[in-house]
Formats: C-alpha cells, sequence, structure tokens
C-alpha cells in the first residue's frame, strides 16, 4: 500500500514508459534491492505532476520518458551500504562501475548513505524516441559509475551533449534541479518533504 500522496508513475501519466531497475537484476548490485517487490516506479503526487509537465514538452518534441526509479525505500539504500562492504563477486563491475572500487561509491557520490530518492520526489530517467522507443544516445548508460556520467563529461561526444543539455533543460524548466555526477538525476526543488525518509516497500 502506499504512502499518502505517493502514486505509481505509470498511472498518474499513462504515456510515460519505465523499468525499475532495482526490482531485476540489470543494476550494478546484479539482483533484487530489499524494498523493491514490483517493477513499478513510485513518486510524490507534486513531483508527479512537475514531471507530467516535462513529459508533454519532450512528447511535442518527438521523445517520451524513460523511468529507472523515483522513490527509493530507505531500507534500499541500507541495501546498497551493505552490498558495497561485501567481497566483489565481480557480476556487474565491467558495466556499471569498471574503473572504481565498489567500496569508494559513497565517497565519490554515486551512492549517498541518506539519499534524496527516499523524499519521494527525486527521479532517474532518460529518453526514448516516441516513434520507436529506442533510447536517445546519452553516452552512458544509467548508474554508471564514472567521470563519463558526469553531465558535462569531455568523454562523450557533441550529441551526446546536446541530447543530456536538452533532457536536463526541460526537466529544470519544470522545477527541477539536476545533479552533475549523474546526467539521468533530477531532483524537484520544492519537495514536499525535506526532512523526512520513508521506508515503505513497492508493490
Amino acid at each position: 500500500m502506499l504512502e499518502k500522496g505517493f502514486v505509481y508513475l505509470d498511472e498518474y501519466i499513462p504515456t510515460v514508459k519505465w523499468d525499475a531497475k532495482y526490482a531485476g537484476c540489470d543494476n550494478f548490485t546484479g539482483r533484487p534491492v530489499d524494498g523493491y517487490f514490483a517493477n513499478r516506479v513510485v513518486i510524490h503526487e507534486k513531483a508527479a505532476k512537475a514531471v507530467k509537465r516535462a513529459q508533454e514538452t519532450f512528447l511535442k518534441d518527438g521523445y517520451c520518458i524513460f523511468a529507472y526509479d523515483a522513490y527509493r525505500p530507505v531500507r534500499a539504500v541500507e541495501d546498497f551500504l551493505k552490498w558495497m562492504e561485501t567481497p566483489e563477486d565481480n557480476k556487474r563491475k565491467a558495466i556499471h562501475y569498471p574503473n572504481i572500487d565498489k567500496r569508494d561509491m559513497r565517497k565519490l557520490g554515486y551512492v549517498a548513505g541518506k539519499s534524496g530518492h527516499s523524499r519521494g520526489s527525486t527521479i532517474d530517467l532518460t529518453l526514448v524516441h516516441k516513434e520507436t522507443g529506442e533510447e536517445v544516445d546519452m553516452g552512458g548508460i544509467f548508474d554508471l559509475m564514472d567521470e563519463r556520467s558526469h553531465t558535462m563529461s569531455e568523454q562523450i561526444t557533441p550529441e551526446q551533449l546536446k541530447n543530456r543539455l536538452y533532457l536536463r533543460k526541460v526537466m529544470m524548466d519544470n522545477g527541477f534541479t539536476d545533479y552533475d555526477c549523474e546526467w539521468w538525476h533530477f531532483r524537484l526543488i520544492d519537495e514536499p518533504f525535506t526532512d523526512t525518509y520513508f521506508d515503505f516497500v513497492i508493490e
């Protein structure tokens, strides 16, 4: 059951595409993360309204939002931290963190001890082409923990940078702020909860 004020993104915005990465194995841990029991993206309604406005612009321009994650239970963040301290199994290292030690993820700013996602108004997303469903080339995958994922990375092409800046502009025009280490990460500036971290599960 959802906490009061929270919604399923796909119900609130039927045109949105999504794949809740932490509900499955296609993420940096290589397994489902604690608290994710369904492939759904949950977000606070206030943030959902802003995402909906952004989606309207994207659709007009021939694109569509593809969401990876939004609300994140506290227990999931704790699961990340525990996983970082376990022996390396190399299952996803080459894909998600090829150039760093997983124990350094927090220090480098890729994993937080307390995540803004748990407050309910942060979303991780990319764009797909509306007609084909093909992902827009952003120069790197979601949760690639590398300098290549920094929005203004010098390791990407001018076209990839243009795509990132377009995504950022539309999201910022609709009330979000970005995170310069992760091109896919946006937080609602006027978030309803600034000090409350939720831990209800996604099911």
